[in-house]
């Protein structure tokens, strides 16, 4: 007699050990392999899985000037300003300004914020950043990207002062582990559903190689789309 231990399996009432006429009958009725895999366990109906997926959510930080630490002290004609302001657990952000133009990058300090791709990205036209920046994580765990508004200065559409009207889009990007670099755009006049796209892309944010990929543009290319990516 073969013993099947999982009272659960479909076509068996109980656990006790089946006869060899009850093992001809469940072959002909399942197939031998089948009826292997009855005997090994493989057909037991599903357990509940041990932990279910991470429910993913967002939390909020500032850049703005009272919330940070401004490294330095710009020369007189030098508008710049490097600050540091904190983020979630023990990470910090760090914004920079260089004539008219930012760039965030995030690290567990100045130093090794300073180190990261994103340090590094500077947009071709003048730009500017919303000083909310949106952190994307596991319910109770560290974050994996970040999302932050920026404005992009647009010279062919300039406005009654004869300054550049600005173009808004969202940027995503990733966090450690693994480098801190930019992996995709949304465009908010193009996209009504800019937040949600800017969301889904920064949830797969952690599959991109800041070293072999090129950062896209989720959703519909607009203006602020043909300003940001590199000609």
């Amino acid at each position: 007699a073969l013993a099947v231990n999982h009272p659960q399996h479909v076509g068996v009432k109980n656990s006790k050990p089946m006869t060899d006429r009850e093992v001809s009958m469940h072959a002909r009725r399942f197939g031998w392999t089948a009826l292997a895999a009855l005997i090994g366990g493989s057909l037991v109906t599903p357990a509940p899985a041990l932990s279910q997926a991470a429910e993913i959510v967002s939390t909020y930080t500032s850049t703005a000037k009272k919330n940070c630490r401004t490294i330095g002290k710009p020369a007189p004609e030098d508008d710049g300003f490097v600050h540091l302001s904190p983020g979630p657990g023990k990470l910090v952000v760090l914004n920079m300004d260089g004539d008219l133009r930012e760039v965030v990058s995030v690290g567990t300090s100045r130093a090794t914020a300073e180190k990261q791709p994103a340090a590094q990205a500077w947009f071709g036209p003048f730009s500017s950043t919303t000083r909310t920046i949106e952190w994307r994580h596991a319910k109770g765990a560290v974050p994996f990207a970040i999302i932050q508004r920026w404005h992009l200065a647009d010279n062919d559409d300039p406005g009654p002062d004869h300054r550049p009207r600005t173009k808004q889009m969202l940027v995503v990007t990733r966090l450690p582990p693994g480098p801190v670099c930019h992996t995709a755009f949304v465009d908010v006049a193009a996209n009504p559903d800019a937040n949600e796209l800017a969301r889904k892309a920064a949830d797969a944010a952690a599959a991109f190689d800041c070293a072999k990929d090129k950062v896209r543009a989720a959703g519909q290319s607009g203006r602020a789309i043909a300003l940001a990516m590199p000609r």
